[in-house]
């Protein structure tokens, strides 16, 4: 179970702030590109199920996860979540030919795929995706997340934290922001929904 705080910044002025603010603890920046895929019948969607190949760097890395019944509230996220790395060429072979996904035997994540969601015959088809750009921080006792999300429709901006106290992890980060003076909400829907929905919060 991946448990994360997510909190959205209004605009890319705000996000530069915090950038600025959170410096003295930056650790590394990664360029992320995230394509994701369904059954062509939608099994995975239609069980609140997703599967993403996510690159990094100019393909240095690829990670495959599953992804599956979110919860997000009071800008908490819940998710069941399984991931593991694969070749990035094979990633780039499969994004451009999604049937060589299900071919993947030596994935614990593709043989899940097949067995718990019955992808058949007509196997995944590839949904797109969307660039992130990643600054993680050190701050605090907690690993900070800065995220600028490159939809094709727009921008988001966001801070994630992974913890396993996420109450405490948000009070904290709460009153950092508003010792700052930086606006935030509380995000409600995740990265993908934004990306499916093809509308940016409000």
């Amino acid at each position: 179970m991946e448990v994360e705080v997510k909190l959205r910044l209004p605009d890319a002025v705000t996000h530069q702030r915090v950038s600025s603010i959170l410096s003295p603890y930056h650790l590394k920046t990664h360029a992320q590109e995230n394509i994701f895929f369904d059954g062509a019948n939608s099994e995975l969607s239609s069980k609140l199920a997703v599967l993403r190949l996510r690159f990094y760097d100019l393909d240095t890395q690829c990670i495959i996860s599953l992804k599956a019944k979110p919860v997000i509230s009071n800008g908490i996220s819940r998710i069941e979540e399984d991931e593991e790395p694969i070749d990035p060429s094979i990633g780039r072979a499969c994004v451009s030919e999604p049937w060589r996904l299900p071919l993947i035997d030596s994935s614990r994540i593709m043989r899940r795929v097949k067995e718990e969601y019955g992808i058949g015959e007509k196997g995944l088809v590839c949904l797109g995706g969307f660039r992130n750009v990643r600054a993680v921080y050190e701050w605090s006792g907690l690993k900070l997340e800065l995220d600028e999300t490159h939809y094709d429709f727009g921008m988001n901006y966001e801070i994630e934290c992974e913890s396993s106290d996420p109450e405490k992890a948000k009070d904290l980060l709460e009153e950092f922001l508003k010792i700052h003076g930086i606006e935030y909400s509380y995000s409600n829907v995740s990265k993908f929904a934004i990306f499916r929905s093809r509308k940016l919060p409000q």
